[in-house]
């Protein structure tokens, strides 16, 4: 059974279909990157899949069911969603921040168990904030605020995680380490990941499948060795690329 699945989806606005028709079935231990051009409807496409947009037409199942059946605590243990910009201020430390993800899980009025301290700790260690856990947020630089963001996220502990642009911020080393570290939480756990990029090649070393968005409602979805070749890329971003993903190191399929 898919984690995830879209039957004749349609997302974007009245005025204007973005995707339409979309056949997506997101399936335990993959990783997808949903890739395209500024406008193309990739933040749009997750927010759909996540149930906080409508979509135009078809059909979201998370687990087997209708995505609106889910009570909205119920589908956070399901389901965890990172936005591009976090729209609310924090004050207090960076552990504090990555216990909020345990909302859905919390079982108690009176505080956290030593389970939820357990698994936001992990989390912090897993992005390589351990030494910043009783820092204020706020007192992060911008990359560092978007691995506590992650955490979070880990610390939920969904069955899939849909990431809007998750390297943002994020320098080099942490942007492969981040990539590494969601391609094994997937495979390692029968989870899934679905994020938005804009580097091809880290979508090609890191991701096992991919969802192309054309700029006129086309897509195209499969496995990264038979998606991103340097033609379908070339037609998805709108210039030649010149060799430039093949001469990428690496193999097609996961590295990590």
């Amino acid at each position: 059974m898919s984690l995830l699945s879209a039957h004749a989806l349609a997302t974007g606005y009245p005025e204007r279909v973005l995707v339409r028709e979309l056949e997506l079935r997101i399936e335990p231990g993959q990783t997808w990157a949903v890739l395209g051009n500024n406008g193309s409807g990739k933040s749009t496409l997750l927010l759909t899949l996540a149930g906080l947009r409508p979509a135009l037409r078809g059909e979201i199942q998370l687990s087997g069911r209708v995505l609106s059946a889910f009570a909205a605590r119920a589908r956070a243990r399901h389901l965890g969603l990172l936005l591009q910009e976090d729209p609310c201020a924090f004050w207090g430390s960076v552990r504090e921040y990555v216990l909020l993800g345990r909302y859905p899980h919390r079982r108690s009025l009176w505080g956290w168990s030593d389970g939820d301290f357990a698994q936001a700790d992990a989390a912090i260690a897993q992005v390589d904030l351990d030494g910043r856990a009783q820092r204020p947020l706020n007192a992060l630089s911008g990359g560092e605020r978007q691995r506590a963001r992650l955490a979070m996220m880990l610390a939920q502990s969904p069955h899939v995680l849909l990431l809007d642009e998750p390297l943002q911020h994020l320098d080099l080393r942490h942007q492969r380490d981040v990539l590494a570290l969601l391609g094994k939480w997937a495979d390692s756990s029968a989870r899934a990941v679905c994020m938005s990029l804009h580097d091809p090649w880290a979508a090609r070393r890191f991701c096992t499948h991919a969802v192309m968005l054309f700029d006129d409602g086309r897509w195209r979805a499969g496995p990264v060795e038979a998606l991103l070749d340097d033609a379908s890329l070339e037609r998805l971003y709108g210039f030649p690329l010149s060799g430039w993903l093949g001469a990428a190191q690496g193999a097609p399929g996961r590295h990590v």
